[in-house]
């Protein structure tokens, strides 16, 4: 969790008008099988220290308390259960939209909540024509709706961890608190 993940997360809350965001942690990633996460319970802690006091923000462990592969379509689902009258939003960037085609049941994704697409540092401006595939004429206008304008920040997870290991400061790339934790827990070692 780097401070870019919450400036967007803040300024999707803001733009759209969301009363709450929820951040749910992976288990494990489809897309990302090519290396393994960190343990749940530190991302989870890390998560819980970025977030912390901000009256907005909540965190839900299911799909680490699921574990295996997380599947969003699914986490959808299991909230759309629990909560069916509420109206759900699924923050994504740029770049996911592009792997869109590869998410499971992307269709159906689209039908379950809102994608907000956020434009990312160093990324062209999203291209909704990826959904054209998966949604009709009426929600592409309720997704196009929703587009967050953010300005342009370059911080990724894989530069946090390159620069812990190169032992380079990770000062203002996440929070204090973040930091500190993952000092005194050599999380990349």
């Amino acid at each position: 969790m780097h401070i870019v993940h919450l400036i967007v997360a803040e300024t999707v809350r803001e733009q759209v008008g969301l009363d709450r965001v929820v951040f749910i942690p992976a288990f494990q990633s489809p897309l990302k099988l090519d290396y393994p996460p960190i343990s749940g319970r530190a991302r989870l802690e890390m998560l819980q220290l970025a977030v912390g006091g901000h009256p907005s923000f909540a965190i839900d462990d299911r799909e680490l308390l699921r574990e295996g592969i997380s599947f969003t379509v699914d986490t959808l689902k299991e909230l759309r259960a629990e909560q069916p009258d509420a109206e759900w939003f699924l923050m994504m960037g740029a770049d996911a939209l592009v792997d869109l085609d590869r998410w499971k049941a992307p269709n159906e994704l689209c039908t379950l909540a809102i994608p907000v697409v956020v434009a990312r540092g160093g990324m062209p401006l999203p291209d909704f024509t990826m959904f054209e595939q998966f949604v009709d004429a009426k929600r592409m206008i309720e997704i196009r709706k929703y587009t967050v304008e953010m300005p342009q920040m370059e911080i990724s997870s894989r530069d946090i961890r390159q620069r812990i290991q190169e032992q380079k400061s990770i000062r203002y790339l996440v929070p204090a608190s973040v930091e500190a934790y993952i000092r005194a827990n050599n999380i990349y070692p």
